[in-house]
């Protein structure tokens, strides 16, 4: 998520095109909203099949996320106009779009301002989350804005672990996610694939693929410290 927030700096300071990043996690992570400064002192003590989880905070808001399991991805770009809510809808319409040209189809969450008592990002939907057909929550979303700079990014539920989850917020927190797709590292390029289609024809562009260099990382690196 460091990335995230180098991708905003450079787009800002006009170095950097709009950029489209699809990411996963291990060790598996909570990431904790900008503004999240009360959960569980459990979390900082967390093992998962001999491993400790990562706890990280995001240049965005929303409530605590549990990254395993999950595709994370992220937007960075500008020269979107209207209200937030706008802003949202128009870059979640590619999700909405190749989700749908796998056969899923996603609609908003309804839930009001009650989340933010929630310390569980998938315990509530509200209307910049895309839920399936069964209300069940599916991708959650995050912004940060920077001028007229837009980070959005948000975690897709793929295969969570219900131990793991059940650690993390508790069993009653858990909802098992149904995708009439297969398994495994297919499932995850099969969505980067289709997410990817979409991005083209949601934002009319062609997409680039293009490593950071030595020197990005490295000044990634030193924003982490």
């Amino acid at each position: 998520m460091a990335i995230d927030r180098y991708l905003v700096e450079q787009h800002q300071l006009g170095l950097m095109p709009a950029t489209l990043r699809f990411y996963t996690w291990s060790p598996p992570a909570i990431s904790l909203g900008y503004h999240q400064h009360q959960y569980p002192d459990r979390w900082q003590n967390l093992i998962w099949n001999g491993r400790a989880l990562d706890l990280v905070r995001r240049p965005t808001g929303g409530r605590a996320v549990l990254h395993q399991g999950d595709l994370t991805y992220a937007v960075v770009m500008s020269g979107l106009s209207g209200s937030c809510t706008q802003a949202y809808q128009q870059i979640c319409e590619f999700l909405i779009q190749g989700w749908r040209s796998l056969g899923i189809q996603l609609h908003y969450g309804t839930a009001g301002r009650g989340y933010i008592h929630n310390p569980n990002c998938f315990g509530t939907a509200t209307g910049a989350d895309l839920v399936l057909e069964d209300g069940t929550k599916l991708i959650g979303s995050a912004q940060l804005r920077r001028g007229g700079v837009i980070l959005q990014h948000g975690s897709m539920r793929l295969e969570p672990d219900e131990d793991l989850f059940a650690q993390v917020f508790g069993t009653e927190a858990f909802a098992a996610i149904k995708l009439p797709l297969r398994r495994g590292e297919d499932l995850i390029q099969l969505v980067i694939n289709a997410l990817v289609a979409s991005a083209k024809n949601c934002f009319h562009v062609d997409f680039a693929v293009q490593p950071l260099s030595e020197q990005e990382w490295e000044k990634v690196y030193l924003d982490c410290d």
